[in-house]
């Protein structure tokens, strides 16, 4: 299971504690928008720290690292150029839906065009070692699916070692559904790999994107966020660890401490304090008490202060129980 790249989310910290909680053996990093220029290494080390750890999070799940850009010669300089970086593998971005990034050509704007997806898929690939393997995520359309599964091939044939899809499109943003029936076909015809994405919070979540996409395969994003355990839960219906639940309350303050541990590398205090606000307030979709918990700290400006709230909260709890 694949735990997908969010930009201002899913940074290097997050994919430490949720690759700690466990579940993933795949991670993939915050796009890394190539437009003109062939970035220095610093830029990419911001995105990717783990680069300088072998590729890998502290708990030894690789990190690919994700570009975004329509220019093919730069696309593929820069891929070569993270590869050289020991990227363990390399994630082309056609599925963003940002306003921002389709005006800039880049994301799900390219969906437009097949024969583009597959000229900046193949020069990628040929720029590439073939030890380091080259994948892509797209969405199933621009404004409409109907070039869903003609997308599908060019990237296919043009090299890449899997594909993952958020079943979306473009314009449907990220309101639910997700149209996991749309990604059947794609998987019975294409020969590798297909992933599915989009709309799994919980573990009957799983097993029905499986069973209606045909994948054998997903990436977790928003779900995994608003519930930290969702990944070794996955992992332990299928099989591949011992039986976990769900973290009950105390678990995720817990979690949340150790999260603020962390990021204290970031030496920027509101920043930091803006990711523990953002989180808690995702929390709340699966927890109910994160609602009054991010109601207490939202104007907080110091992590310090939003740490102190969640141990009162601790201590609040332990004294009910």
């Amino acid at each position: 299971m694949t735990l997908a790249p969010m930009e201002g989310v899913v940074d290097v910290y997050m994919r430490d504690i949720l690759t700690r909680i466990g579940g993933f053996d795949l991670c993939v990093s915050e796009f890394v928008r190539v437009s003109q220029n062939l970035f220095p290494a610093s830029v990419f080390y911001n995105y990717c720290p783990e680069l300088k750890q072998g590729g890998k999070t502290a708990a030894g799940v690789p990190v690919h690292v994700q570009i975004m850009g329509g220019e093919v010669q730069v696309m593929a300089e820069n891929a070569a150029f993270v590869a050289e970086l020991g990227a363990p593998g390399i994630d082309i971005n056609f599925g963003c839906p940002a306003k921002t990034v389709n005006r800039h050509d880049a994301g799900a704007t390219l969906l437009q065009w097949p024969e583009r997806l597959h000229n900046i898929v193949s020069a990628v690939r040929r720029a590439v070692p073939d030890t380091v393997p080259i994948s892509a995520k797209m969405r199933l359309g621009f404004s409409e699916k109907t070039l869903a599964m003609e997308n599908a091939l060019a990237i296919a044939e043009a090299g890449v070692a899997k594909l993952t899809i958020h079943a979306r499109t473009k314009l449907e943003g990220y309101r639910p559904p997700a149209h996991w029936e749309y990604l059947r076909p794609i998987v019975e015809q294409l020969d590798i790999p297909v992933v599915a994405n989009g709309e799994i919070w919980t573990p009957d979540d799983y097993r029905n994107c499986r069973k209606i996409s045909g994948a054998e395969h997903v990436m977790v994003g928003r779900g995994v966020i608003a519930r930290p355990s969702l990944g070794r839960e996955i992992a332990a219906s299928r099989g591949n660890s011992s039986q976990q639940i769900m973290f009950d309350w105390i678990g995720i303050l817990e979690v949340i401490a150790e999260y603020h541990q962390l990021i204290k590398a970031m030496n920027n205090p509101p920043r930091q304090a803006g990711r523990l606000k953002q989180w808690i307030k995702l929390l709340a979709r699966n927890y109910e008490e994160a609602g009054p918990l991010f109601m207490a700290i939202r104007r907080f400006d110091s992590p310090d202060e939003i740490l102190r709230e969640v141990e009162l909260t601790q201590e609040r709890v332990f004294r009910a129980a």
